[in-house]
């Protein structure tokens, strides 16, 4: 029997690994599909505190697991396939394996919506991005774009025309999505361009390792084009990982954990931490502080306070 069992390896999963292992919990950590989650796939990191000269992903996340390993949290390999229980205690099934645990932290996070491109995989952290927030700063400026026509795209365009000289944003369709604040927001301003009815055939180039264009293929005519950017920013959207939690707790209308004081989900005893009950931050930092929160209602729910 686990006091807290924890699912998902990223900064909130591990931050509420580093808080309830201190605290004397019995603590296991479920790694799920991308142990270390999306940082993992970042290069550098320059935005998380105590790193002045940045850090790459992976380092961190090493670091963040050692520490947790350190007070003696235990790790178990793969994904949680069913979670069972009204109420506190709860069983767990990962792979073949039953797990018995009293509390449950959900911080399996959510994933960026890609385009499925080869190019778009191999050019991932050299100039894809799906993060204004984290890589904004690299691209001041110099010429980017960004995909979609939603608020998300809409905002993160505005946000980054604070770093790059210009951004150009591709959008399927031959008008916005986004509200109409947001729209009136980007046709104002004047480092903002528009590509309309044009979807991303490729990113470029692959062979240069780094982006120098896109070509874009007009839906409307068919005809292609080679866009120079060297960046490319994806905003058309995220993906809550919580399908295995559906009718077991309360989710949104877009899938994520309806999150209620803080980290509290809707059955007593499961908590959540980091992007999957964050639809709005999506920060390592955000998140680390959400799974030291999430390790301390486990606690006081486990000793009554």
């Amino acid at each position: 029997m686990y006091d807290v069992t924890i699912i998902g390896s990223g900064p909130a999963g591990l931050t509420a690994a580093i808080y309830s292992t201190r605290a004397d919990l019995k603590t296991l950590v479920i790694d799920g599909m991308a142990p270390g989650g999306q940082l993992m796939i970042t290069t550098e990191v320059e935005n998380f505190p105590g790193f002045p000269e940045g850090i790459q992903g992976p380092e961190l996340m090493g670091a963040m697991r050692k520490q947790a390993e350190k007070f003696g949290a235990e790790f178990k390999n793969g994904e949680l396939q069913g979670i069972e229980g009204a109420g506190s205690p709860f069983t767990l099934t990962v792979g073949k394996d039953s797990i018995e645990t009293k509390t449950v932290i959900i911080a399996t996070g959510s994933s960026a919506r890609w385009l499925g491109l080869d190019s778009e995989v191999k050019l991932r952290g050299k100039g894809v991005s799906a993060c204004a927030t984290c890589d904004g700063f690299f691209f001041t400026g110099k010429e980017i774009a960004v995909i979609g026509g939603g608020d998300t795209a809409l905002e993160e365009a505005t946000f980054l025309t604070r770093f790059a000289s210009k951004v150009t944003i591709i959008h399927r369709r031959d008008e916005l999505r986004g509200s109409k604040a947001m729209q009136n927001r980007a046709f104002e301003n004047d480092k903002i361009a528009f590509e309309w009815d044009s979807v991303v055939e490729d990113i470029l180039d692959v062979e240069q390792d780094r982006v120098t264009a896109i070509v874009l293929r007009n839906v409307k005519t068919g005809k292609t084009k080679e866009l120079p950017v060297e960046g490319v920013f994806l905003a058309i959207g995220h993906t809550p990982q919580t399908k295995v939690f559906e009718g077991k707790i309360d989710l949104d209308e877009k899938g994520y954990i309806a999150v209620q004081n803080k980290t509290r989900t809707s059955l007593p005893g499961i908590f959540a931490a980091g992007d999957v009950g964050d639809p709005r931050y999506k920060q390592a930092i955000s998140a680390a502080g959400m799974g030291c929160m999430a390790a301390i209602d486990a606690l006081g729910f486990i000793t009554g306070e």
